[in-house]
């Protein structure tokens, strides 16, 4: 008698589910289209801060620039692979050349 009534529940839930979906399909296919304006969102005071006129001028981050100031078209992360015995040796290097290493070798015994 459970499962059934667990089964009616996930059923109707499921059926509300499907419903409130197809309710908001139509309610955005017969939405127009929202325009905003060039500048951004908003239109208040605070989208005028670039300049007096409220004239915005693109400027890129700083991670997109090079040393001279020009635009990199470059991937910012390249990855290469290398085999797990080189990955190692570099943590390892990486490990014994850090101030914290207290662990004692063969020649401190």
């Amino acid at each position: 008698m459970l499962h059934i009534l667990y089964l009616v529940a996930f059923t109707i839930l499921a059926v509300l589910a499907i419903a409130n979906l197809i309710r908001s399909l139509i309610s955005f296919s017969i939405e127009p289209p929202r325009r905003y304006p060039p500048g951004g969102m908003g239109g208040g005071e605070g989208s005028k801060r670039f300049g007096a006129s409220g004239d915005r001028t693109f400027v890129p981050h700083p991670e997109f620039l090079d040393d001279t100031g020009n635009v990199i078209n470059e991937p910012l992360l390249v990855m290469r692979s290398i085999n797990i015995d080189d990955a190692r040796e570099q943590l390892d290097a990486l490990y014994n050349s850090s101030g914290g290493n207290t662990e004692k070798t063969e020649e401190d015994v």
